[in-house]
C-alpha cells in the first residue's frame, strides 16, 4: 500500500464520519418539537457562547482535522464512544442532555486551567 492510498484511505473515513456526524444530526431534529428544539436552542448558544471564550479557535481544528487523514475519523469515533458509554449510563436522556453535559464538562476543564 503505497503513501497516496493511505492518504485516500484516511480521508475516505473522514468523509465517511462526516456523513454519520450529519446523518446523526438529523436524527436528532426528527425527533423533538419545534417549541422544544427552540428552548434547547437557546441554552445550547449561550453554552456555546461560553465555550467559545475558552476555545477560540475550535472551529479551525475541526475544520484541519478533516484535512488530515484519519483525524477526524479517530476524533469521531472516540467521541460515538463516549455517547455510546453516556448514553448507557443515563438511560432516557436525548442528545440534548449530552451536549450540554459535554459543554459543561470542557467549560469546567477549561475553568480549572
Amino acid at each position: 500500500m503505497s503513501y497516496i492510498d493511505i492518504f485516500i484511505l484516511g480521508w475516505n473515513l473522514n468523509a465517511l464520519m462526516f456523513v454519520v456526524n450529519l446523518l446523526l444530526a438529523v436524527k436528532t431534529l426528527k425527533s423533538s418539537n419545534p417549541e422544544s428544539l427552540q428552548e434547547q436552542t437557546a441554552i445550547l448558544n449561550e453554552l456555546h457562547s461560553e465555550f467559545e471564550k475558552y476555545y477560540p479557535n475550535r472551529k479551525l481544528e475541526t475544520m484541519f482535522s478533516y484535512l488530515i487523514p484519519f483525524t477526524a475519523f479517530l476524533r469521531v469515533t472516540f467521541r460515538l464512544f463516549e455517547m455510546f458509554a453516556f448514553f448507557s449510563k443515563n438511560r432516557g436522556t436525548s442528545m440534548y442532555d449530552f451536549m450540554v453535559y459535554k459543554y459543561s464538562t470542557d467549560i469546567q476543564k477549561a475553568k480549572n486551567k
